[in-house]
């Protein structure tokens, strides 16, 4: 296939690049910075400059793809003052419109287009096991999701299959939810945050970009599909298994008053958490290369 990908220069877009060139398929990279996102990801991609503050995607870029991914989106791990709302916001919402406005303009139209999302659409919801028929929550992060989960599905439109994936707690070598929290755990000052009641639903970075390639290529898939792995479990699970993989205690807690005052509202996402299950990937028949917490975690701390 002649792919189109955006964000392909982060965490999880490398690796889904990875895992096309691996398969024998053409990629062609969207980036503000061409110079960069070649050392990045080498020679076998082409690449096109594209600021999507600015202006519609190159259409030669476009032009004869069989399918789209999008990834594009600015960082929600910076504290939240309204000017970085902002930018979280446009940076996926105007993108995402621009690229399918771009679709509109070509002679052969991409006939898949895989998009992003998070499970934060669906708001804090407790223990409550939650599928992609569940409800949608009503905060700003939920906001987000469902404005971006809209710009996407426009490109039906244009006859597209559009499959969109709710990202869960990414885990994998060298970024991600484990970047932050393994300098503290190896220190031994790991443990809970908050109650530790809020539960985890984590994806290993490996199974996640397979993900994004299956609804690339799967064409019965389609709609909203969680992107997280089978077994979620609660942030006190989460750090114990942590703490035992990284062989160091992890039983100091940090309080919740204390984590809303340094991260502020975007604390949310720390204390609060959602229950979700990959329903639809089930139902494809996906398989899971780390389906378990422990799996996963000894992967992404082991040496790459």
């Amino acid at each position: 296939m002649k792919v189109v990908i955006t964000g392909a220069t982060g965490f999880v877009g490398q690796v889904i690049v990875k895992q096309l060139l691996a398969a024998g398929d053409e990629v062609i990279v969207l980036t503000r910075n061409v110079a960069r996102a070649a050392i990045t990801l080498g020679s076998s991609c082409r690449y096109y400059q594209w600021n999507e503050n600015e202006e519609l995607p190159p259409l030669e870029a476009l032009e004869g793809a069989d399918g789209i991914i999008n990834l594009m989106g600015e960082s929600i791990s910076k504290r939240w003052d309204e000017n970085q709302k902002k930018k979280i916001y446009n940076s996926r919402i105007f993108g995402t419109r621009k690229l399918v406005e771009a679709m509109e303009k070509l002679k052969k139209k991409p006939s898949v287009f895989v998009s992003t999302s998070a499970i934060g659409v669906y708001g804090n919801r407790g223990p409550e096991e939650i599928n992609e028929a569940s409800t949608v929550g009503s905060d700003f992060l939920a906001k987000v999701c469902l404005d971006w989960e809209n710009e996407a599905n426009k490109a039906r439109n244009q006859e597209a299959r559009v499959a969109i994936i709710r990202v869960g707690i990414v885990l994998g070598h060298g970024g991600g939810a484990l970047a932050q929290m393994l300098p503290i755990f190896k220190l031994g000052g790991g443990g809970p945050l908050g109650s530790g009641r809020q539960f985890m639903s984590w994806i290993h970075i490996d199974d996640l970009a397979s993900m994004y390639v299956e609804a690339l290529k799967n064409h019965e898939i389609k709609g909203v599909l969680n992107g997280t792995s089978p077994y979620p479990v609660t942030n006190a699970e989460f750090t114990k298994v942590l703490g035992k993989v990284v062989r160091r205690p992890a039983f100091l807690p940090a309080p919740s008053f204390a984590i809303k005052i340094a991260f502020g509202e975007m604390s949310q996402i720390l204390l609060e958490g959602q229950k979700v299950l990959p329903v639809k990937f089930k139902e494809a028949k996906f398989r899971f290369r780390m389906p378990t917490l422990e799996m996963a975690l000894k992967e992404s701390i082991s040496p790459s």
